[in-house]
């Protein structure tokens, strides 16, 4: 908190003399002794006994200028860290809350850090105040109570990180304690909540109002002029458990009225403004995807295609100061026998360079990386499985990636630069373990924020294979294979072999596991001891992808095949068996009790639906016994994935309804009344924990970009960061959010949050106004007359069922594999990767009511599963088919 210059501690201190003095003439002893002062835990914090008591690193000579420590930084350091003014030796007691605060100023603006802390690696914050500094001094101060008792904790003031040279000045640094704990009140803005981005002009659209009436209250809808346009009662809907707050709903979804600036008005609030627009999620659906592009590692960042602000070398190429990820060793076997309980290493390097920085520090992970990369082929595949999705709205072009225009779908290039990465993870051919995937790779300590990638000077490490990270490539993989094969069939090879090849790995080693134990330094554990998840994952992406009867059989037999998989709380990169069900329900393929595999999707959906109804502010989520887990945004937006899914494969409104509704709580409409997307409302997450999107700590550097998503409330108090232990205790489950960097248990960032944010926003984009699907005015019928190893014969009946003639027709359809068309007949043939399109011949360019075409074609296979297309398109509608 920052107060101002007239706010200063030694005018405070005469105040509390004063009332001290009254306090000995007016009071018997005992009451005086109740009166004093706790302790000073600073020496000399005022420096009236000079510098004594304080240190400052090597680089800083300091000095005693009008009664206040002054010294000149240094211009051209790289960290915060890099320069520093402390003390050590700061005794702490668990549970006992404190007062920190100083007064300080800068020759120039500056950012600087005042940190209480623990003296050694990882160097946790109890407290981080991080002002900006001008010319004339100003006093901030905190408070925070103590997670644990130190006799050697430090305060430091950490002041590097600038390019220019300036002076610095501190004084009236004070740490006592008796402090009564503090009260965090975040601003939640006014008491009518909702979507501060847009609702579909045809889609639901709900609010939410905080208040401590019990009636019904009225309501009125303005729009941008301030015109009302709709009105009605609010529903009463009591203590809601989430956030604790006595809420009403509010339902206007009867308004179809397109425009900007509309705004909600009850119990005599005005909500934020918001948009009414068919278009309004566009945006969205390509800034979530353009987020991997700077999260990538090994390629220089380049500012014309990301923006200025976000432009940086290359990270991790082996470039001083980095050690680089070019040759790369495993753990010391002393180092891992302490996390494994028995020694591990190995004697090869290898170069995994490339791939996507996990979060907000520098490690990349293969079973974070895992599920993310799926998610991003999985929005692209479902432009070729799902009738209302935008075939082109993902192809070449589409994105800000530098490999545009090269024929591949820029979604595709987005997930290669993984997927090469999860490649050469991959223990080599001789080695001991071939074929296992290594589980992770990254600094061999903490490194602290804000540090760019490119400067990071820590040893990084591979740490030892696991059966998670190997299946992890093994579905990943084969799904890229079938992806891949109309564009570079090549590479799909490539992919296809590993994934075999970690399939079979995976079989002999079933269960070795990440432990826990290995995020004690320099990385998170993603520890798993139940991969049974990931074999069936891994089994149906091979199995669509391939068409053998090993995989089928080994789908079949897992016991998550037929088993409760759509749990309340979501799934996750833990458990991944939702991924398989669902590619094997929308992607063609001929598993023989597939239709039970699409209705087992459904009742999923169902009950997401059925939770989501009880929410006050509309989120499809109820997770055991009411506790927000870590990232829970993520969590609701697989939810909604399920949600989505259903609606592809049914076509019933309810289901698509629901993901709308859902992004309602994503953009605004909860208990802090806070957007959790970058870019997106007025009172958005700005913050998230990252060590190089860290405006907050170092104003040079830029925020998260547009159409980042925060990890969100997290009321596991036992997985908190000081940031929140400080702010957040006692929170109801909802209110357990801060937009602060250093609140990495809430506002983190990560790979696989945004990418099932892609998915959901892709679709939600496909929705337009939110209308119905129109009516279907075409069927079609494909059947392959005749196959062979290399190739097929297949006849295609198209029928016009609406009632007016359809001019100029063409159909057009994705294969699932590596299908091509050789040679056709009574129709114009042509394809672009797996798309197809088959237009009239001259002598039937039009086809009447109940008319019908037949033509067919002599293709051929790669080699893939040869699984029939099962989406087919009339002149752009979706036709039944059968």
């Amino acid at each position: 908190m920052t107060t101002s210059p007239r706010h200063h501690p030694l005018r405070s201190l005469l105040t509390v003399m004063l009332v001290v003095a009254l306090l000995l003439a007016l009071a018997p002893p005992t009451a005086v002794l109740a009166q004093e002062e706790p302790p000073e835990l600073i020496t000399n914090g005022g420096f009236d006994d000079g510098t004594t008591g304080w240190w400052a690193t090597g680089n800083l000579t300091m000095e005693i200028v009008d009664g206040r420590l002054c010294t000149e930084v240094p211009g051209g350091t790289t960290n915060p860290w890099d320069a520093i003014v402390g003390q050590d030796g700061i005794v702490l007691a668990e549970g006992e809350s404190y007062a920190f605060g100083f007064a300080a100023s800068a020759s120039a603006p500056a950012a600087v850090r005042g940190i209480v802390q623990l003296p050694v690696d990882p160097f946790t914050a109890f407290i981080s105040l991080t002002p900006t500094l001008g010319a004339d001094p100003a006093t901030f101060e905190g408070g925070f109570t103590a997670p644990q008792s130190l006799d050697n904790a430090q305060v430091v003031f950490q002041i590097g990180g600038s390019a220019e040279p300036w002076t610095f000045c501190l004084d009236d640094a004070t740490l006592t304690g008796g402090a009564p704990p503090p009260v965090y009140e975040p601003d939640t803005g006014p008491r009518v909540r909702v979507n501060q981005v847009a609702y579909l002009p045809d889609g639901p659209k709900g609010a939410t109002l905080v208040t401590e009436a019990t009636e019904a209250l009225p309501w009125e809808l303005h729009d941008g002029s301030g015109t009302t346009v709709a009105s009605g009662e609010t529903a009463p809907a009591g203590v809601d458990p989430s956030s604790q707050q006595q809420v009403h709903t509010i339902d206007f979804g009867d308004v179809s009225t397109t425009g900007s600036g509309f705004t909600l008005v009850a119990d005599g609030e005005t909500s934020h403004p918001f948009d009414i627009a068919a278009d309004a999620y566009e945006t969205l659906r390509t800034d979530a995807l353009d987020f991997y592009y700077t999260q990538r590692s090994g390629i220089e960042i380049d500012g014309a295609i990301a923006g200025e602000a976000y432009a940086r070398p290359a990270g991790h190429v082996g470039v001083p100061p980095n050690t680089g990820d070019t040759e790369v060793p495993c753990q010391p076997a002393e180092v891992s026998e302490e996390v494994y309980g028995e020694p591990w290493t190995c004697d090869y390097t290898l170069d995994v360079t490339g791939g996507w920085y996990d979060a907000g520090d520098h490690g990349k992970y293969v079973v974070n990386g895992g599920i993310s990369v799926a998610q991003l082929m999985s929005t692209f595949e479902r432009t070729r499985t799902a009738a209302t999705a935008d075939e082109g709205a993902l192809g070449d072009g589409t994105l800000d990636v530098p490999e545009q225009g090269n024929g591949v779908p820029d979604v595709l290039d987005e997930a290669r630069w993984e997927l090469e990465f999860m490649l050469k993870m991959q223990v080599p051919e001789g080695e001991p373990l071939a074929g296992m995937v290594h589980h992770k790779i990254h600094d061999n300590q903490w490194t602290g924020l804000p540090l760019l990638p490119h400067l990071d000077d820590r040893i990084r490490e591979l740490h030892r294979p696991s059966t998670a990270a190997t299946l992890n490539l093994a579905a990943a993989a084969a799904q890229g294979a079938r992806l891949f094969a109309p564009y570079d069939a090549g590479f799909a090879d490539e992919l296809l072999a590993a994934a075999r090849t970690a399939w079979d790995a995976a079989q002999e080693t079933p269960a070795l596991y990440a432990p826990p134990e290995d995020g004690a330094s320099g990385g998170g554990p993603y520890d798993d001891n139940d991969v049974s998840d990931e074999f069936y994952w891994a089994a149906a992406e091979l199995f669509i992808t391939t068409g053998e009867d090993a995989f089928a059989d080994a789908v079949t037999a897992s016991a998550h095949h037929t088993g409760e998989v759509f749990t309340p709380g979501g799934f996750g990169w833990r458990d991944v068996a939702a991924l398989g069900r669902m590619d094997l329900a929308t992607v063609p393929n001929d598993l023989p009790d597939r239709d039970r595999v699409r209705d087992s999707v459904v009742a999923g959906a169902d009950a997401y639906l059925a939770s989501q109804e009880g929410e006050a502010y509309g989120q499809p989520y109820t997770p055991p016994d009411g506790e927000y887990v870590w990232g829970s945004n993520s969590q609701i937006l697989n939810n909604m994935v399920v949600l989505g899914t259903a609606y592809d494969l049914t076509g019933e409104a309810r289901y698509r309804d629901g993901v709308v509704e859902g992004m309602d709580y994503l953009l605004g409409r909860n208990a802090l009344n806070h957007s959790y997307v970058t870019g997106y409302g007025e009172n958005d997450a700005r913050n998230q924990h990252s060590r190089w999107y860290a405006n907050q700590l170092n104003p040079s550097l830029p925020n998260p970009p547009d159409g980042s998503v925060a990890g969100g409330p997290n009321s596991q108090e036992s997985t908190w960061d000081p940031v929140a232990q400080r702010l957040l205790t006692g929170c109801a489950p909802q209110f357990c959010y801060v937009d602060d960097i250093e609140s990495w248990a809430t506002n983190e960032l990560t790979i696989n949050w945004n990418s099932t944010l892609s998915w959901v926003a892709s679709f939600v984009a496909d929705q337009d106004g939110g209308d119905d699907t129109p009516a279907l005015a075409c069927a079609v019928r494909y059947t392959t007359d005749g196959s062979w190893n290399a190739g097929f014969v297949a006849r295609v009946l198209v029928t016009n069922t609406g009632d007016q003639p359809v001019r100029g027709w063409s159909v057009s359809w994705a294969f699932p594999g590596d299908q091509k068309v050789r040679q056709a007949w009574l129709a114009d043939v042509t394809q672009d990767g797996a798309a197809v399109t088959a237009g009239g011949p001259r002598h039937n360019r039009d086809l009447a009511p109940g008319e019908k075409h037949t033509f067919g074609f002599l293709g051929a296979s790669g080699g893939l599963a040869g699984a029939a297309p099962e989406l087919f398109r009339l002149n752009g509608s979706a036709c039944t088919t059968g």
